[in-house]
């Protein structure tokens, strides 16, 4: 990488780290763009081609979103330093790891397709609720990115809900690799619900609120989870980090397949 790159991208990190709501931006950008990662890797290895068509759709409605959420944070990062051209792609592709604030659950690994859609429920869910409450937010500009991709929330949700009722009321080979991908999944689900300090600056704009959000979304998982034969854990120690940079290894290797070929030539375009 060369010297102007670092230092590229150490002034985009500065103003960031300066702003909540851009952190908030980012936050949001980055839980759409690991997500539709992981589901895109599923492209080709469906388990029938209706669902190999259905969760590359998911994949690219994940990404989308990711798009607008970057395109409003370089907007406005270029709003702070003109001399910045900052772009969605320049967010996605030229940030380490440590900047990434994405949730630990959306970069493990995708598993079976039981640890998929039930990654894939967990996080849906989840955004139900809190695009719901984003679209009430101040800011004009973060509501309608909102509006738009709860549209799409709802159907990865019904999806996922069909899934996981499916897999956990089938056979027994698939309620034994439900209840594993449980086991795997549950200690990362409590990060979401886990307030870093940006979004508590930015709760008077984004109007998040994350504890009634947590326990809507226990309510959601219960009546789910009651058709699917599953219980919900009761474990309450979960592992956090990944909204302020602290990741597992899974996330480096997805950066460096993801990022690989706008690092290996700088500013390349179609």
């Amino acid at each position: 990488m060369s010297q102007t790159m670092i230092q590229y991208e150490g002034r985009i990190a500065q103003i960031v780290q300066e702003d909540p709501m851009l952190q908030f931006l980012l936050y949001a950008g980055d839980n759409a763009l690991i997500t539709g990662h992981r589901c895109s890797e599923w492209c080709g290895h469906g388990p029938i081609l209706e669902q190999d068509i259905a969760i590359s759709n998911i994949a690219l409605d994940y990404i989308g979103a990711a798009r607008n959420f970057y395109q409003l944070a370089s907007t406005r990062i270029q709003q702070k330093d003109a001399s910045l051209e900052v772009t969605e792609d320049t967010l996605a592709y030229l940030r380490d790891a440590w900047d990434f604030k994405n949730l630990l659950l959306a970069e493990l690994p995708n598993g079976d397709w039981a640890q998929t859609t039930l990654r894939v429920y967990f996080i849906s869910s989840f955004q139900w609720l809190f695009y719901q409450e984003l679209i009430k937010s101040t800011d004009t500009d973060l509501a309608a990115i909102a509006e738009k991709t709860l549209k799409e929330v709802k159907y990865h949700l019904r999806w996922s809900r069909e899934w996981v009722i499916r897999l956990g009321d089938g056979t027994e080979e698939s309620a034994n690799r439900l209840r594993q991908a449980l086991t795997f999944l549950w200690p990362f689900t409590g990060e979401a619900f886990k307030e870093a300090s940006y979004e508590t600056a930015a709760s008077s704009t984004t109007n998040i609120q994350l504890a009634n959000l947590h326990e809507s979304w226990k309510q959601e998982l219960q009546e789910v989870f009651a058709e699917a034969g599953l219980e919900v854990p009761t474990q309450q120690a979960f592992q956090t980090g990944g909204k302020t940079g602290k990741h597992t290894e899974y996330l480096g290797y997805i950066l460096a397949e993801m990022q690989f070929l706008q690092r290996a030539y700088p500013g390349a375009s179609w």
